[in-house]
């Protein structure tokens, strides 16, 4: 049986990655620190082991968002790519839209919906939560 391996990278390929097996959760996150960091209405976020990433080439900067959250992304062309927070130091959170094949990952449920545009409409089936998953 062979592995799901993805690739992904940054907007001018100075940072490259790859993931092995399947993110274990995903998420469209409707918060104004995404919207503001990444420049979209929301984000498309994926969450991975830390022992499932391979950095293949270059490395992100990072912007430390608040006291816990750590925002990276690539110092020549600006591409958001990672988000950290330092309490869950074996995980990644990385965006979908850096994957090469960004259609092979679907969120499962959208958090921070009280910040969703209204003028914006998503009709899927995901679970919704207006603040974060845990509150």
């Amino acid at each position: 049986m062979s592995k799901i391996l993805r690739e992904g990278g940054c907007l001018c390929g100075a940072i490259r990655y790859r993931i092995e097996g399947e993110p274990f959760d995903a998420d469209y996150c409707h918060c104004l620190m995404c919207q503001k960091s990444i420049g979209a209405v929301f984000g498309a976020w994926m969450d991975v082991k830390l022992e499932q990433m391979s950095w293949l080439k270059g490395k992100v900067t990072e912007f430390a968002s608040s006291e816990s959250v750590r925002r990276g992304f690539c110092q020549q062309c600006g591409c958001s790519l990672t988000y950290r927070h330092t309490q869950y130091p074996d995980y990644l959170t990385l965006t979908i839209a850096s994957l090469d094949n960004p259609s092979s990952i679907k969120p499962n449920y959208h958090i921070y919906t009280d910040n969703q545009v209204r003028w914006l409409t998503i009709e899927d089936n995901c679970k919704r939560y207006p603040q974060g998953r845990s509150t």
